[in-house]
């Protein structure tokens, strides 16, 4: 993939086997910063002209995305018509509501490339918090992001493609809803009529996919952080499931009809995305009629899991999707899960550390893992915590 086009032609001077030899070198010396005195000798076997085209050569090369685009084919994620699993983590935030606000490159640029030396692949990153930095009026109409939140997601997911890291991107989360700070109850206006739903895809989503989906980095679109808080939690409104699905319905056929990212729902546990427990609030029959639109679906599943849901909804990480009680129709990842791993103090849990966790799901035919989180936002754990079971799991992936 380091020529754009297969069939452009390669220059000639590219053709030289000379050429060809002194291209590796260039970059050996450039990757290692190999001392000044052999430089010399190496560039004085070269002639200006040489020298120039392979510092250009390896500057447009060098630009150029290791990223293929991911696409879903049956029940795997594909990238250039090869299975990948989705090796990853939660990065929710490095400071709340970081797009639009205090955005550190350097942090995630740093962090990106720790994920990937360890042979992470992905992350799931909160682009957007709790609303702040989507303008709302009191009516639950959307006016769309501020000017910076979307420069800052340009050099962000520019660099996310530069350190080979795949995002899957939360658009929004119950905490919009949650009486705490944030214009909640222009949150809970957006879902009261459809003018205000259509005023958050058109200003809002639309434009996200439009811009952003020209980075491959850009993997999937998460429609909702546990939107399963926003219908039973009294803090979050306890809002009827139908306007909450219309609202995703809304937005998975505009991501459709606008590019080829994909879309999910991060469901807080398998109670809301399963015909097993309470219905599955993500299936496509449903979106589609509450939207009436073809193109509202979602491309995969990534429920949410932590240890005390075991009692209810039994254990995953040894287990296939249909048995955890999915319906087999897509991909489907484990969206959160605590990176510390598992106890067996809880009914229907087990012993399990975040390690194991990771290599369990990879060899009980699950499509990704990310773990909650890689640096640490909360008690759930860190990197550290299961930093060997990717490692473990990015070896399994090679092998095959």
């Amino acid at each position: 993939r380091l020529i754009p086009n297969p069939q452009s032609p390669i220059p000639k001077e590219f053709m030289n086997k000379k050429i060809i030899y002194f291209y590796f070198i260039h970059n050996i010396i450039l990757f290692f910063n190999i001392q000044s005195f052999i430089k010399q000798k190496f560039y004085k076997k070269m002639n200006k002209k040489a020298f120039s085209f392979l510092t250009i050569l390896s500057m447009v090369i060098s630009s150029i995305s290791c990223l293929g685009k991911v696409k879903v084919k049956g029940t795997n994620f594909i990238v250039d018509d090869e299975i990948i699993f989705m090796n990853g983590v939660n990065t929710p935030w490095d400071k709340w509501n970081d797009f639009g606000g205090d955005y550190n490159e350097a942090f995630w640029d740093a962090h990106f490339k720790k994920l990937h030396e360890n042979g992470i692949n992905s992350s799931r990153v909160w682009v957007s918090c709790n609303g702040l930095h989507v303008k709302i009026d009191t009516s639950g109409k959307v006016k769309g992001p501020t000017d910076k939140y979307w420069t800052d997601l340009d050099a962000f997911f520019a660099m996310a493609e530069k350190n080979g890291i795949y995002i899957m991107a939360t658009l929004m989360s119950f905490d919009n809803f949650k009486d705490e700070g944030q214009p909640y109850m222009s949150w809970r206006a957006l879902l009261s009529n459809e003018k205000n739903m259509d005023s958050y895809v058109e200003t809002y989503v639309i434009p996200f996919v439009k811009r952003f989906s020209k980075y491959p980095s850009l993997w999937s679109i998460d429609l909702c952080n546990e939107p399963d808080w926003i219908h039973e939690n009294d803090q979050c409104g306890q809002l009827d499931w139908e306007p909450i699905s219309k609202l995703f319905a809304k937005c998975a056929a505009a991501i459709h009809e606008n590019s080829d990212v994909l879309v999910t729902i991060g469901f807080g546990m398998i109670k809301y995305n399963s015909k097993k427990y309470e219905g599955n609030f993500g299936a496509d029959d449903y979106l589609k009629k509450l939207a009436d639109n073809p193109k509202a679906y979602l491309d995969f599943y990534s429920p949410h899991f932590y240890e005390w849901e075991a009692e209810w909804f039994g254990f995953p990480f040894d287990t296939d999707p249909i048995s955890f009680g999915l319906d087999g129709t897509k991909p489907a990842v484990i969206g959160e899960f605590p990176a510390t791993g598992m106890t067996s103090n809880t009914k229907g849990s087990k012993k399990m550390d975040g390690n194991e966790c990771y290599v369990n799901t990879y060899k009980s035919g699950w499509n990704g893992i990310m773990a909650w989180t890689s640096n640490g936002v909360d008690t759930c754990g860190k990197l550290d915590d299961f930093v060997k079971g990717v490692n473990d799991v990015a070896k399994l992936m090679k092998s095959k």
